[in-house]
């Protein structure tokens, strides 16, 4: 046990690791692109952000999140997911009363207790967003088309926008008496948890995995279609700015999403490529949750995507690149006495430069630090010698060509830095 990690939880080694730096990188610059700051918030909360948050009737406040106590005997848990987080932030700095509309994006892992599976981990990484201030539609419309094209910026293919509008407080009491209306004689055969969620949530019913449940509410009656004009408008918008920015997207009236807080707009993207865990993001709006949470009334709307589901369908799809090793633009081999000083001083003034540089460390022959720099894929190894130390000297190879030729030692950093 000592020397495993726990279940559901997965070390990212360095050869890995550069896949992730590719993907946060590509995550800061579009959303400088579409004016979002970041925003860090602690791993864990009082318990109740996420009771009320997220909702006492979902599968992740009642089977998946890691509750505990603290030494004070405080109920804290660890955080499942990002938007009630942010939302207590939000209420505690009082940023809903500066400008509007709060456009923010976070980073980082969150915590389900499940049975652990390709892409679906303990603890798992999201790029979440949160908009706040703005009920407007085109903020709707900005937000879904700013996932799709962080997908396609990673050059995923074989994705699908499923999109629907699950109503408001106005509209929701039509949609779950009918429901319940529908649901209520096959009550006896559904699971137990949505056998609670028929009085509670019936909702919730519609996002059961339990294939007896979906053979059931097959048929049921959806949200759509008892939306209120303000709804129906609102969903129209969306659609017409979606198709208006050639955003493709599919209708589905059973998408509910998992947690309690959306409200009208509602969406989830899913891949062909990682097997029946499809689902690689989702988001939607959320208008009450602010005052949920006890804070004014205040609209949002926001995303979560799974980031180790997007990096296994990029690998699905050959995005990835085979070699992960990290390419050095230099390499400085050492032979002979007193060549170390030089080789390391050079070194430093080279990464001052901003170059990737790499030293032997285990003070090999000059074969065998040739042999390590291929292997770093270093495109110039410089050659200290003792001879041409004393000369003056260093000897730059080419790797790619074989060719080698002198410089001036105290030329090196200005001709090397200018070789890239």
């Amino acid at each position: 046990m000592l020397t495993s990690a726990p279940r559901g939880t997965k070390d990212i080694l360095p050869g890995q690791s550069r896949h992730w730096q590719m993907i946060e990188g590509t995550i800061r610059q579009i959303c400088r692109e579409y004016g979002y700051e970041e925003i860090r918030s602690p791993i864990f909360e009082h318990s109740e952000v996420f009771h009320r948050g997220v909702g006492e009737t979902t599968d992740i406040v009642q089977k998946e999140t890691y509750d505990f106590q603290d030494r004070g005997g405080r109920d804290l848990t660890l955080r499942p997911e990002g938007t009630a987080p942010t939302v207590r932030a939000l209420l505690e700095h009082k940023l809903y009363a500066g400008p509007l509309p709060v456009k923010v994006y976070y980073i980082g892992p969150m915590f389900r207790f499940g049975r652990p599976q390709a892409g679906r981990l303990r603890q798992f990484h999201q790029f979440g967003i949160e908009v706040f201030g703005s009920a407007s539609p085109r903020v709707d419309a900005e937000v879904i088309a700013m996932a799709m094209d962080f997908y396609q910026r990673l050059g995923l293919k074989n994705l699908q926008l499923l999109l629907n509008s699950i109503g408001c407080p106005k509209c929701r009491p039509g949609h779950r008496q009918a429901l319940q209306e529908f649901l209520q004689p096959r009550a006896s055969e559904l699971c137990g948890d949505c056998q609670k969620r028929l009085d509670r949530n019936p909702m919730r019913v519609l996002d059961c995995k339990n294939e007896r449940c979906q053979e059931l509410s097959q048929g049921a009656p959806t949200t759509v279609g008892y939306l209120c004009d303000e709804c129906a408008d609102h969903f129209a918008s969306v659609k017409e700015l979606l198709e208006a920015a050639g955003v493709e997207y599919t209708l589905d009236d059973r998408l509910v999403r998992g947690l309690d807080y959306y409200n009208k707009t509602a969406f989830e993207i899913v891949s062909t490529d990682i097997g029946a865990q499809s689902s690689i993001g989702g988001g939607g709006r959320y208008d009450n949750l602010v005052e949920t949470l006890g804070g004014p009334s205040v609209p949002g709307i926001g995303f979560g995507l799974g980031l180790e589901r997007v990096l296994l369908t990029m690998e699905n799809q050959g995005l990835l690149e085979s070699d992960s090793r990290e390419l050095r633009n230099i390499f400085i081999a050492m032979a002979g006495e007193g060549t170390a000083p030089v080789a390391f001083g050079l070194a430093q003034t080279l990464r001052k430069k901003g170059l990737s540089v790499e030293l032997d460390y285990l003070e090999r022959s000059l074969k065998a630090q040739m042999k390590t720099a291929d292997r770093f894929h270093a495109p110039y190894v410089v050659i200290v010698g003792q001879g041409e130390v004393e000369r003056g000297v260093i000897t730059v190879r080419t790797m790619g060509t074989g060719e080698q030729r002198e410089i001036p030692l105290e030329e090196a950093p200005e001709i090397l830095s200018g070789l890239f």
